[in-house]
């Protein structure tokens, strides 16, 4: 789990996807990336899956979120983390928030290191006259999990709908890691391709 979180909504969000990933099996190491360290970068490159997670601000990834971003290109270049599974999660204030955005940059920044994008595999939530705004994936994101906390709320009051999703994320990453990693020991990863 590598997230920035900027007030605390999304450190709780943070939380509930680890705890659904170690529900669902996984060793799991939560990072904040204002906290990196040696240890951490070398925990990284040596992990099967990562979770990554930050706010919406200004309609893209927040700017701690991007500054670690950045500090990845060598490992881009040299496919470090080629292979890996990867997933994500945001959280604004707004309902929609462009959080769409930042969920789009959040693959894109993964497909650059050639990893494995997992999906929300959940339905859209809270969208028929019988249907709860404490429906899981209540907002109808796809990507990953996307959250909204009203602006002036604690982070203790993140909706409980959206920590459940977060949740359930975190437990679908677990469970498609271990079927990618089962299916490796009858398979091996493909190699990067021949340079032209």
């Amino acid at each position: 789990m590598v997230y920035h979180s900027g007030f605390g909504h999304t450190s709780t969000l943070a939380d509930a996807v680890a705890t659904g990933a170690r529900d669902g099996g996984a060793d799991v190491t939560v990072i904040h990336v204002e906290t990196m360290s040696d240890e951490h970068w070398d925990l990284l490159d040596n992990v099967d899956a990562m979770i990554f997670g930050c706010p919406t601000y200004m309609g893209n990834v927040s700017a701690g979120f991007q500054a670690f971003a950045e500090k990845t290109g060598r490992r881009c270049m040299d496919g470090t983390w080629r292979d890996k599974v990867a997933a994500g999660f945001t959280n604004s204030g707004g309902k929609s928030g462009d959080k769409l955005n930042t969920l789009s940059s959040l693959v894109v920044f993964a497909a650059q290191h050639h990893m494995h994008w997992v999906n929300l595999g959940l339905r859209t939530g809270w969208n028929h006259s019988f249907s709860s705004e404490d429906d899981l994936n209540r907002l109808g994101f796809f990507l990953g999990a996307g959250a909204q906390t009203n602006v002036d709320a604690n982070p203790d009051q993140v909706h409980p709908s959206d920590v459940r999703t977060c949740h359930h994320l975190g437990q679908r990453v677990a469970l498609v890691t271990r079927q990618l990693n089962i299916g490796r020991t009858f398979s091996p990863a493909a190699s990067a391709p021949a340079a032209s």
